[in-house]
């Protein structure tokens, strides 16, 4: 009996972890470029394909390379009206949707949100259908020009932007 008290303990207690322990990197990293009209912008991105990876994103992150980012892909297209939130996220984001043939259809900036329930975070959606997302810093896509109609490109993709 003790040993299922001290379980239950134990299982309860990981219910309500800090945000700096979701800190968990993915363990697949990748070079991506965008290509514009103002040149190529390369980054280094980790990589979010399996459903718990995408669920905890870049939450508790303290601090994001400049170059660094998330890459978020999808087996399937996903709907515009699905999007992303920021719950226990800790830093300003910019967010890029990416359909199947690599151009990005919507980009969008996402600030924290505060609030200790869920429910309370807005969700940010493209409102077009999207493969893959891609997160960097707040102000990146501002500061290098990248907008809608860019195309993104990292090893294995079927990208079909020229």
């Amino acid at each position: 009996m003790k040993h299922l008290l001290h379980a239950a303990i134990l299982a309860l207690g990981s219910l309500a972890l800090p945000a700096a322990s979701l800190a968990q990197e993915p363990a697949e990293h990748l070079p991506l470029a965008v290509h514009g009209d103002s040149g190529q912008h390369d980054f280094r991105v980790e990589v979010a394909d399996e459903p718990a990876e995408r669920s905890r994103g870049l939450m508790g992150r303290e601090h994001l390379a400049a170059d660094a980012g998330m890459l978020f892909l999808y087996p399937d297209d996903q709907a515009g009206g699905s999007g992303f939130w920021m719950y226990r996220t800790l830093i300003p984001l910019d967010i890029a949707f990416i359909d199947g043939e690599g151009r990005i259809v919507s980009t969008h900036t996402m600030q924290p949100c505060g609030s200790g329930d869920a429910a309370d975070c807005a969700v940010t959606r493209p409102g077009v259908s999207y493969r893959a997302a891609l997160e960097v810093n707040a102000g990146t896509f501002e500061a290098l020009d990248i907008e809608v109609g860019n195309c993104v490109t990292w090893p294995g993709a079927e990208s079909r932007c020229d």
